[in-house]
């Protein structure tokens, strides 16, 4: 054990046992020793089981904060790398069971999946379009409304109309031609109002 001229230890020549017992004393900078000795095995040691550096680093920084407030548990001094190292494969399965289902964050993959918010001139008009559309309808004849209601609104093919309306699909087509003209003139004329 190397003194140096200022009285102090040299944490470098302490045995990891004698580290522990000093951070188990609260020596923060004895426990940064262990940091600096153990940092490497235990990135890797996280890597292996997340497959992913920017979390193995992160893990190992979560363990080595974990082994820092429990180190006092620690009965066997001698034994603190196989201890880091449970706490690493417990941390591990805990983040992979807990991130299983995350998805990449690129720029890339952000871009294909964001949905755009329209902006609000754009909802604006849609809005009175359809308050349009909605004022339209309301002005044609019961059959008109009905049978667009039924197709545009209600989703109903053109069999289920037949049926509905207890007429061939071929009339079911007029009527629809038919309410679509009417409401086309509608709309042209509440446009013209405005």
């Amino acid at each position: 054990m190397k003194i140096n001229t200022e009285n102090e230890i040299d944490l470098r020549d302490l045995s990891v046992a004698e580290l522990v017992v000093r951070a188990q004393a609260d020596d923060r900078e004895a426990f940064g020793e262990l940091f600096a000795r153990y940092r490497p095995a235990i990135v890797a040691g996280a890597m292996s089981r997340v497959r992913n550096a920017d979390e193995a680093d992160e893990l190992a920084q979560d363990v080595f904060i974990q082994a820092m407030q429990k180190i006092r548990q620690l009965r066997v001094p001698e034994a603190f790398g196989g201890w880091l190292r449970q706490i690493v494969h417990r941390m591990a399965i805990n983040r992979v069971t807990r991130n299983r289902w995350a998805v990449s964050c690129d720029p890339e993959t952000l871009e294909a999946n964001c949905v755009t918010a329209d902006a609000p001139d754009d909802v604006v008009q849609s809005r009175e379009q359809a308050a349009a559309v909605r004022d339209s309808i309301d002005r044609l004849g019961a059959l008109d409304q009905e049978t667009l209601t039924a197709f545009y609104l209600n989703g109903r093919t053109l069999i289920e109309m037949s049926d509905e309306f207890q007429a061939p699909i071929g009339t079911i087509k007029r009527r629809l031609h038919v309410a679509r003209k009417r409401l086309a003139k509608e709309m042209d004329s509440l446009q013209a109002a405005v």
